[in-house]
């Protein structure tokens, strides 16, 4: 499965950490440069010069050396990480900063770093809550270790500082979540509205296949589930790619579709196309092109003799896998036009035999213990 952050999202995250890296070193020139140059009688630029002059090295060497590793992280579209290093190294290194300096000068405790507001209250652009947990709590941490540390009460105006700021832009945070949840969920539902109505005509062109795409879904989702492999938004999008599994079959001739007699072989090439016809219909389509491989790939087998590529094994990707074990039972379970539906005592026992054959041997043997939960399903439809 390709990386869950599809290309939407990546170009966002790309955009908020440039903005980031202005606002950054923005504020850590201009910072400097106010405390070096036009506040020349704060108390600690007098004596002290020599003793912080090995961490301001420290300080600006990170500083530099963060900016190629950025860019290696920006090039090979891992632009999330960014924003975590470098808040990191500036917290970390003015921690010992502060530390060194107040230890070893006997000057009253004065901080309120101008960067670290401004981490604070740009936070939201990520829309990330993990991003702003860490900021926001490693912030007030910083300055409560350096008061007790210390033994210096004076720390606790910037902690209280830091904490209005932190509310405040915590409201602000939670209001992007919520417009961008709201946008989100309607967006679903449209896809998911047009994805049924797809196969809805589909179902026209072949009434047996009716509800065939939802219960493979259904059951797909439950297995992908018990691996514990992925992530709520990649099942989300997992969902969608498995209802339209078999969308390449609207090329289909009805006449091939319906038979109910043995398929020439002739006739049997047309059927196979349809793996290449569906990934090639949603290949642009974005979310959906990430799972491309569920569609094209749903129908090959662990011992390589499946369609369209013969792929053996762990070749085919493990949502394709699961999405294949669904498929198969469903086909087995459902009255088609040129058989009944198998009991579901015998379609078990088939499937139980596929294996290390047809399907991945432990990919089945998580099928053993999701079964009761496919049977139910099964139930359920054939109820309504």
């Amino acid at each position: 499965m390709k990386n869950p952050l599809h290309n939407p999202l990546l170009h966002e995250e790309k955009k908020a950490t440039k903005w980031f890296l202005v606002l950054f070193y923005g504020s850590f020139i201009i910072y400097d440069i106010i405390l070096t140059h036009f506040l020349p009688t704060i108390p600690w630029q007098f004596e002290v010069v020599n003793t912080t002059l090995f961490w301001d090295y420290i300080l600006y060497g990170a500083m530099i050396i963060l900016i190629p590793i950025s860019h290696y992280l920006y090039k090979t579209n891992r632009p999330e990480w960014i924003k975590y290093l470098y808040f990191l190294s500036y917290i970390i290194i003015n921690l010992f900063t502060e530390l060194w300096f107040y230890s070893n000068n006997d000057v009253p405790y004065s901080s309120g770093n101008f960067v670290e507001v401004i981490i604070i209250l740009f936070s939201p652009i990520f829309v990330n809550k993990n991003y702003f947990y860490l900021v926001s709590l490693g912030t007030a941490l910083k300055y409560l270790l350096v008061g007790l540390i210390l033994k210096n009460t004076h720390f606790i105006l910037p902690l209280i500082i830091v904490l209005v700021i932190t509310v405040i832009t915590f409201i602000i945070l939670k209001r992007f979540i919520s417009y961008m949840e709201t946008v989100s969920n309607a967006y679903d539902k449209q896809l998911e509205g047009i994805v049924k109505g797809i196969n809805a005509t589909l179902e026209l062109k072949d009434p047996y296949t009716r509800g065939h795409s939802e219960r493979v879904a259904e059951y797909a989702m439950i297995l992908a589930t018990k691996t514990g492999k992925f992530t709520k938004n990649e099942l989300r999008y997992f969902y969608y790619a498995c209802l339209l599994h078999d969308i390449g079959k609207i090329h289909i001739p009805d006449a091939i579709l319906t038979k109910s007699g043995k398929l020439t072989d002739e006739e049997f090439n047309i059927i196979k196309m349809h793996t290449l016809v569906g990934a090639e219909a949603i290949q642009n389509v974005d979310g959906m092109s990430d799972n491309i491989d569920v569609i094209l790939h749903h129908h090959e087998r662990w011992d390589g003799k499946g369609y369209p590529d013969g792929l053996k094994g762990e070749e085919t990707s493990i949502l394709a896998r699961i999405t294949a074990l669904a498929d198969a039972f469903d086909a087995m379970t459902s009255s088609r036009s040129y058989r009944a539906a198998l009991p579901l005592e015998e379609a078990y026992k088939r499937m139980i035999e596929g294996k290390g054959t047809q399907f991945d041997p432990q990919l089945v043997d998580l099928f053993k213990e999701i079964y009761p939960e496919w049977k139910d399903i099964h139930d359920k439809y054939n109820n309504n």
